[in-house]
């Protein structure tokens, strides 16, 4: 099983970019698509097109702004939108979607920074962060492995992003920030990327669009997957696809083996 996760920073702008062509060679089995900023009926209808796919959309209330997309090869046993607050529900950033191995998290965390730039949203982030814990510990109370996967718009360590010493008071890599992402891993879950290369700089995910920054890999590790402990021993691989050129964040990938051969 092949899932990948990709902010594609505007899903009708990406697919002018290359996506179905990324698509048709990478060929995951479930996809989680971050920033569509685009409803149903605005997808481009080549993508529509496309056979094979169960397709699920969770766009934000407001136009261009936000918005989650699932492609899967299987349908999901059940999706859900919502972690029972109007506040984010409204902001299209989560779709859950239960498949007979595990439960598939497609996440796209707030940003902290407010309208002018400043760090004015960093609480409604936290509070993001602390809902979605919740929902992940209610399915693994019900015996399932999690997934979680997408833009945590949070660089965990200093690692993991190249100028981390001049970040430090910047959303993104707040020591609040960071710490929640202790929190999830306190609580159990792993990240699988971080583990296969501990301590390594240079495995960046997005970059600025400003100054050269992705040609010369002045980037931050944002995007990523956060696996529960069952999960985890079924990882095969995981990996990162800088090369992609359709977004300013690139393609995250993990494949695991099922749950049958574990």
């Amino acid at each position: 099983m092949k899932v990948m996760i990709w902010n594609v920073n505007g899903l009708r702008a990406c697919a002018e970019k290359g996506f179905l062509a990324w698509m048709r060679k990478r060929k995951p089995d479930v996809l989680g698509l971050q920033e569509v900023r685009a409803t149903p009926d605005q997808v481009p209808e080549e993508l529509l097109a496309q056979k094979g796919w169960h397709r699920f959309w969770n766009p934000a209330a407001r136009p261009g702004y936000s918005g989650v997309g699932l492609w899967s090869k299987t349908e999901p046993l059940s999706l859900a939108t919502s972690l029972g607050r109007p506040e984010f529900d409204a902001e299209g950033r989560l779709q859950i979607a239960e498949f007979p191995d595990f439960v598939f998290f497609n996440t796209y965390f707030p940003n902290g920074k407010g309208k002018d730039r400043d760090n004015s949203r960093v609480g409604f982030k936290l509070e993001f962060y602390a809902a979605l814990f919740e929902a992940a510990a209610a399915w693994q109370r019900r015996g399932k492995a999690v997934l979680i996967g997408g833009d945590f718009n949070t660089a965990h360590q200093n690692h993991d992003l190249e100028n981390w010493k001049t970040n430090r008071k910047t959303s993104g890599f707040l020591p609040e920030e960071c710490a929640w992402i202790d929190r999830y891993l306190a609580a159990g879950f792993c990240d699988p990327f971080r583990e296969a290369r501990p301590g390594e700089s240079g495995h960046y995910t997005w970059w600025s669009q400003r100054m050269g920054a992705r040609e010369r890999n002045v980037g931050w590790r944002i995007d990523y997957f956060l696996l529960s402990a069952d999960a985890r021993a079924r990882v095969k691989k995981t990996w990162h696809e800088p090369e992609v050129a359709g977004s300013d964040h690139c393609p995250v990938g993990i494949e695991l083996i099922s749950s049958s051969s574990s």
